[in-house]
């Protein structure tokens, strides 16, 4: 199909380029200059004899040269086809090879590639470790490259500048491949024996008094919990906003500030557990907020490359053992 945009002289000279060449010609006169006869050649395309005399017709006349040449019972090529006849076998084997379906083995131990990985510092902290444990027991020439994520513009992925992005879907490139990782939801976090943690658990009215830590790439001081609040009619007081998840709950830790975060930024299912080893509590907000999906997102172009697919195979296992409990495979 002629791409709309073509002007039309150029189309039409493309159309012309294009009926002008015909590949299934190479491989038959690959056919014909291997078999040096007509009846051979046909054997080998799987054409009629008639149909494979008719084919060297048409490659006489594009070639201008008889090509091959009645001596006896046999045929004879002429000097131009004994000097094709190398090349021709060459191109023909490449032009096969170039439109077979792409080789689904993949030979990890011998996989020499380097993926980047653009995620949340929140991933990288929980997950770069075990991940490229397990990459490396079983690819030891795979490196991993995490990027920076300052925002959720698809254009690197469409660039092959990232090889795979982690996190929330945010853009709206519609040809996008995703892949659900896990589905996570916001939980609050504040130091051990902060007042809010005390007897008489965590009200909405006791959460909202308190001053809070938020975390933000594009600086913004609201989130969902604030809409939430809004409609009981309170309002925290943010006075910080810190680049990252990991900023806000090391903040949290070392002040009476309170900070929410995915859940996930707490570890596996023993979360209570890994707050504690950060010098954290965790808690319920005591306000409903949407759960959100954390999903892998690729381009099409990598969709059936089959050492992409491994990785993102890899990436969905680790996951799974970290999460067992809030796991979710597409």
């Amino acid at each position: 199909m002629i791409a709309s945009d073509a002007m039309p002289g150029q189309a039409d000279g493309l159309s012309r380029a294009m009926q002008s060449v015909d590949l299934n010609l190479l491989v038959a006169l690959d056919a014909l200059l291997t078999e040096r006869s007509v009846t051979g050649a046909a054997r080998r395309l799987g054409l009629s004899p008639s149909a494979t005399s008719r084919t060297l017709a048409r490659l006489r006349l594009a070639t201008g040269d008889p090509l091959l040449v009645q001596a006896g019972r046999a045929l004879a090529a002429t000097p131009y086809a004994e000097e094709l006849s190398s090349r021709v076998h060459a191109l023909a084997h490449d032009a096969q090879a170039v439109l077979r379906p792409a080789p689904g083995r993949l030979d990890l131990a011998a996989l020499r590639r380097t993926f980047t990985i653009r995620a949340g510092e929140g991933f990288v902290e929980l997950l770069a470790a075990p991940l490229v444990a397990v990459i490396t027991a079983a690819a030891p020439y795979v490196r991993l490259r995490f990027a920076p994520k300052p925002d959720k513009d698809a254009k690197p992925l469409r660039e092959g500048l990232i090889d795979l992005e982690i996190g929330v879907l945010g853009t709206a490139a519609p040809e996008v491949r995703t892949r659900l990782l896990f589905r996570d939801r916001r939980v609050g976090v504040a130091r051990i024996g902060h007042p809010l943690l005390a007897a008489g658990g965590v009200t909405p009215e006791r959460y909202a008094a308190c001053s809070h830590v938020v975390a933000s790439r594009e600086g913004e001081f609201l989130e969902p919990v604030d809409d939430a609040l809004a409609e009981m009619g309170l309002k925290r007081a943010v006075v910080l906003v810190v680049p990252g998840h990991p900023d806000a709950m090391r903040v949290a830790r070392r002040s009476d500030l309170v900070a929410v975060v995915p859940r996930s930024c707490l570890g596996n299912a023993l979360a209570a557990d890994h707050a504690a080893s950060l010098g954290l509590e965790s808690f319920e907000l005591p306000v409903r907020t949407p759960e959100f999906a954390i999903s892998a997102i690729w381009h099409p172009r990598l969709d059936v490359d089959p050492a992409h697919r491994w990785l993102r195979d890899t990436i969905m296992a680790v996951g799974r053992d970290a999460y067992p409990q809030r796991h979710a495979i597409a």
